[in-house]
């Protein structure tokens, strides 16, 4: 990075993120916010997307510089930081069935989704495969680390975002109820809700409105699908290099992969104090709410609006493939 490109509005852009990731972390530990498990992630994005959309557009050009910082720089540390939070232990303990559980999830849903959000909704390339990875990997943190080796427009990112709010939000009340009527046991049933909800908070939720055993399962199988975000990562960009072969613009190397791999690893073998992996992960919870943020006020709603409904309803059908599906693959393989 070039030091003359470091002037009053890069700073001041980076410094209102990382304000803002402060107060997003601060409100959702508030008893009320924390019920209904809105994450600091989503409680930055829709404070950005109100910045964005009610200052005039010109007040804020000259913070792009430090919005661009956070949305790129931010993220990516994020990302890499994001696997503290796991182990090859983790992956061992729950054993290969439901591991092959959810690789028969995210295959489906991130090949299935694809294919109808492009051709039965003509949907654009961008749009079906971010929705589709929010909803087969880790919701909002799989939108944001695919869109790092895509490089889509801001809006399509919101856009795959709030299905991942809405259709998540809607698991945590509907997987309960349906609880008594799927004939699984306890550990089963958050094998399925790991495999098949979108976001970590949301599977934390719909287990503990189960048992502890169903919200212990549940988290693990979950945090087995964050581990396979990496592997996805790489065969996307893979995908997208052999299908530009002849492209002029150069397709990055999403190396923050490696290091988010690497940083998983490294967790197997060095057991951090306590104290210490917890402050990682508020520092991590910090810099991705900051992405989040600046992607919000990028955000503006006739770029949404101009998006229409078709986003929503492959949410839709994704979530109900997940609802049902899931049910059929985890009475099969678990």
């Amino acid at each position: 990075m070039e030091l003359r490109k470091i002037g009053p509005g890069y700073l001041a852009g980076a410094a209102l993120c990382i304000t803002a990731a402060i107060l997003a972390v601060r409100a959702a530990r508030f008893p009320w916010i924390h019920n209904l498990q809105l994450s600091a992630l989503t409680l930055a994005i829709v404070a950005g997307m109100a910045v964005g959309n009610t200052l005039p557009a010109g007040s804020l050009e000259w913070l792009h510089p430090g919005l661009r910082f956070s949305q790129q720089i931010l993220l990516r540390l994020g990302i890499v930081l994001y696997g503290v939070r796991l182990t090859v232990r983790d992956l061992v303990n729950l054993g290969p069935r439901a591991l092959v559980l959810d690789l028969a999830v995210i295959g489906t849903v991130l090949i299935v989704g694809y294919w109808i959000g492009t051709r039965v909704l003509r949907l654009d390339r961008d749009t079906a495969l971010l929705v589709s990875a929010g909803s087969g990997i880790c919701g909002a943190a799989a939108v944001l680390a695919t869109d790092r080796v895509i490089e889509s427009e801001s809006h399509k990112v919101s856009v795959a975002v709030a299905t991942v709010v809405v259709f998540g939000t809607a698991a945590m009340f509907l997987y309960p109820v349906l609880y008594p009527h799927t004939g699984f046991t306890d550990r089963q049933f958050g094998i399925y809700t790991g495999a098949t909800v979108h976001e970590v908070a949301q599977v934390l939720a719909t287990g503990r409105a189960v048992s502890q055993a169903a919200s212990d399962t549940a988290v693990i199988t979950k945090m087995l699908r964050v581990l396979l975000l990496a592997p996805v990562l790489l065969i996307i960009s893979r995908i997208r290099r052999t299908a530009n072969p002849g492209s002029t613009g150069r397709i990055s190397q999403p190396w923050f992969v490696f290091w988010f791999g690497a940083v998983i690893v490294a967790q197997s073998f060095v057991k951090l104090p306590s104290g210490v992996r917890s402050n990682l992960i508020d520092l991590d919870t910090l810099l991705l709410s900051s992405a989040m943020f600046a992607l919000g006020v990028a955000t503006r709603w006739y770029q949404m609006k101009a998006a229409g409904t078709r986003p929503l309803l492959l949410a839709l059908i994704i979530f109900s493939g997940l609802v049902s599906g899931g049910w059929i693959m985890t009475r099969l393989l678990v």
